[in-house]
């Protein structure tokens, strides 16, 4: 089975790495947009300069930071409140904000209300 080649709004993989940030965020939605024009703060900007430094153990609480084509390959480790996630950044993820792949609240499992709860746990066993 041959590997589809990515492409995003017309460019490749190889073709995004060489935009500059201008360049790309007119392919980006407005949002992504906006984040761009605005400018990076400085714990995005300490972040995007391990990634360009190629260290391999970078871990972060940057959530709010755009995935970009420098990023891809990388293996980040993202704080979610209570361990580090890791997420393995891919082309598909650009123009995306790391915290989308992060899970930072657990489903809530309801279960037997307890003694007390309510009205209608007074008729529920106790057993």
């Amino acid at each position: 089975m041959v590997k589809k080649e990515f492409i995003y709004r017309g460019k490749t993989e190889a073709e995004l790495k060489t935009l500059s940030l201008s360049e790309l965020a007119l392919l980006l939605p407005a949002r992504a947009r906006r984040s761009i024009k605005r400018g990076f703060n400085d714990y995005q900007k300490a972040l995007l300069k391990k990634i360009k430094s190629g260290d391999k153990n970078i871990k972060t609480h940057c959530h709010d930071i755009l995935v970009l084509p420098e990023m891809f390959g990388q293996i980040v480790k993202v704080y979610n409140g209570k361990e580090w996630q890791v997420v393995s950044i891919t082309p598909d993820m650009i123009g995306h904000y790391l915290g989308e792949f992060i899970l930072t609240r657990k489903p809530i499992k309801h279960n037997a209300p307890g003694i007390g709860a309510t009205r209608s746990s007074a008729s529920a066993s106790v057993r």
